[in-house]
């Protein structure tokens, strides 16, 4: 004699599709991604006045983001010299959000 309960297809299978579909929905999605073209526009009228409209530098001392040497650390190492001013140059604590400061990390990554 068979079971009820045999004849029952387990639910692993059905909440295992939908976590997978979930989880494939998260990875497709920008949320919280940087917008070069954002960035762009913060650039132009935040920075470009020392670090130069296309990264070379204006101000001596100013780093050169021309050359990715200046870019090799990780996004969230350069996010606090840009909210917290790093020599010369002022904080942006305040005025940027960190989404527009990573939009500006992503857009200097694109002038080498």
């Amino acid at each position: 004699m068979i079971s009820i309960l045999a004849l029952r297809r387990p639910a692993f299978p059905r909440t295992g599709m939908a976590v997978l579909a979930a989880s494939l929905a998260l990875l497709a999605a920008p949320a919280g991604a940087a917008d070069i073209h954002k960035g762009a526009s913060l650039y132009a009228t935040h920075c470009a006045m020392c670090h130069g409209a296309n990264g070379n530098p204006v101000l001596p001392g100013t780093p050169n983001f021309r050359r990715m040497e200046t870019l090799m650390r990780p996004d969230m190492q350069i996010l606090p010299a840009i909210k917290n001013g790093k020599g010369s140059m002022p904080g942006f604590f305040g005025i940027l959000r960190d989404q527009e400061v990573l939009d500006v990390i992503a857009y200097l990554r694109t002038l080498s």
